[in-house]
């Protein structure tokens, strides 16, 4: 119900009145979507920052120590900066798993069998009990300490997306919950250039996005050779607020949201 202002007072409050009027007139958000960037050449990393500064979005961030187009590792102390002010933006930050291992099955033994893309094992496959699948989740949140005062926030995305009963259990065993994508929110910024251009995977996204979505892109694709990111974030960000929605961290995604909240 609204208010009935006598009118000798309504000379007295004009900021209260331009306020009311401000907030009519504000687009009314018919649902969120959940912006979430994984590791990757770290190509992107700059462009992604300023463009969510820039239209006052907080995003998702899943890290793995992988290497970047500076020659180091997007964990190593020079991506520290990075880090901290991603954090102090507000931004949800979880694991990626720190060698990036990639699940390749569940072994007989109760073990199970990943595919590194980094580290002393990059490219090889190996075997890991439940508890060391889970100190690669956890050691990401070690390294994040170490560069930021932080800890990471309990939520991990498993690289490639390949999970299993077994490791979703394992995570879960060292406070980890795991975040995969909507089947439209996959961005296709991984997929060669050659076949999905920049524009045809931006119409797709904006045909088909809705709300509740969470959205994969990367901070930099090695094999893709015309990036996704300066063709296509903002594009995708103006086109999905025009359609009226609006954009949050995992902390607010209904499916998500309890993992945040402490005892």
């Amino acid at each position: 119900m609204l208010a009935v202002v006598p009118a000798a007072a309504a000379a007295s409050v004009p900021a209260a009145s331009s306020a009311a009027k401000a907030a009519q007139a504000a687009p009314q958000c018919k649902g969120n979507i959940y912006l979430t960037f994984d590791t990757g050449s770290q190509a992107q990393a700059a462009l992604i920052a300023e463009t969510l500064q820039k239209h006052h979005i907080k995003a998702s961030f899943f890290l793995a120590n992988e290497k970047t187009v500076n020659g180091d590792y997007s964990l190593d102390p020079a991506w520290a900066p990075y880090w901290k002010a991603r954090l102090a933006e507000g931004h949800v930050i979880g694991s990626h798993t720190f060698d990036h291992d990639v699940l390749v099955r569940d072994a007989a033994d109760g073990k199970l069998e990943t595919k590194p893309g980094f580290g002393s094992s990059a490219g090889k496959v190996r075997t890991l009990s439940p508890d060391q699948y889970c100190e690669q989740i956890r050691r990401v949140d070690q390294r994040f300490v170490e560069l930021t005062g932080s800890h990471l926030d309990p939520v991990w995305r498993a690289p490639a997306g390949r999970t299993s009963p077994r490791a979703l259990a394992a995570a879960r065993s060292c406070g980890y919950t795991h975040v995969g994508w909507s089947p439209a929110g996959f961005s296709g910024d991984e997929l060669p250039s050659e076949k999905y251009s920049n524009a045809s995977l931006l119409a797709k996204s904006l045909r088909e996005l809705r709300a509740g979505d969470v959205v994969l892109i990367h901070m930099g694709i090695w094999s893709r050779k015309d990036a996704w990111a300066p063709a296509n974030l903002e594009p995708l960000i103006k086109g999905l607020s025009q359609k009226g929605y609006c954009f949050a961290t995992l902390r607010d995604h209904p499916d998500y949201s309890s993992s945040f909240k402490h005892p």
